[in-house]
């Protein structure tokens, strides 16, 4: 069974066909799809619905999008919806992974109060008519020092309560079964084997 997903990110893409096993994800350039909608929602779940709904208006096909990012309480809940673009603005330019966790460890120097969580919002499509939209979150917190080297963005920085670990110490297996996007997915999941029969054409 095919499935488009609102991404151009392949470790995403990845991450994603783990926990939704027994369908193929298919981004939107991998056929030529020239796809770029404009994230202005106020939240992850309505810019996992913008995405979903542009992607559905190309495809015309079954499709998923996913919105995430790392809300941090000290900061006020950023990065928050802007997590993938932390940083961009004082800089001047995209940022790489290690440079917008060290950005955030700055930006926290100090701070004892380190509690944050990260959350996932799934939106999925069947048809024009039938959708669902699933937000989840896993708690932690963010350390002062990187470990790790699996996953990305965030994950050296992140100590997960769930795992009792930091994200980026977790096996692949590991951090799907611990991780926001891992909850969410599975419940994701659910609705389409129920849809489509378990994934199985």
């Amino acid at each position: 069974m095919k499935l488009y997903f609102a991404s151009g990110n392949e470790h995403k893409k990845t991450e994603m066909e783990d926990l939704l096993e027994g369908y193929t994800l298919v981004l939107p350039k991998e056929e030529g799809y020239d796809f770029d909608p404009v994230e202005d929602g106020k939240s992850f779940i309505e810019n996992a619905i913008i995405k979903a709904e542009a992607l559905y208006e190309l495809v015309k096909a079954p499709c998923i999008a996913d919105d995430s990012g790392l809300c941090v309480e000290c900061l006020g809940g950023s990065p928050g919806i802007h997590t993938a673009r932390y940083g961009e603005e004082e800089f001047g330019r995209k940022l790489g992974d290690r440079e917008k966790y060290m950005f955030l460890l700055r930006n926290m120097e100090g701070v004892e109060n380190r509690r944050a969580e990260f959350v996932c919002a799934i939106c999925l499509i069947i048809d024009r008519n039938r959708r669902y939209v699933i937000q989840e979150s896993v708690g932690g917190h963010i350390v002062e020092n990187p470990e790790g080297t699996e996953g990305f963005g965030y994950d050296p920085v992140f100590y997960n309560d769930e795992a009792g670990m930091i994200s980026a110490c977790l096996t692949r297996e590991g951090k799907n079964r611990f991780s926001h996007r891992g909850k969410a997915a599975r419940i994701i999941k659910s609705l389409l084997d129920k849809e489509f029969g378990n994934g199985k054409e």
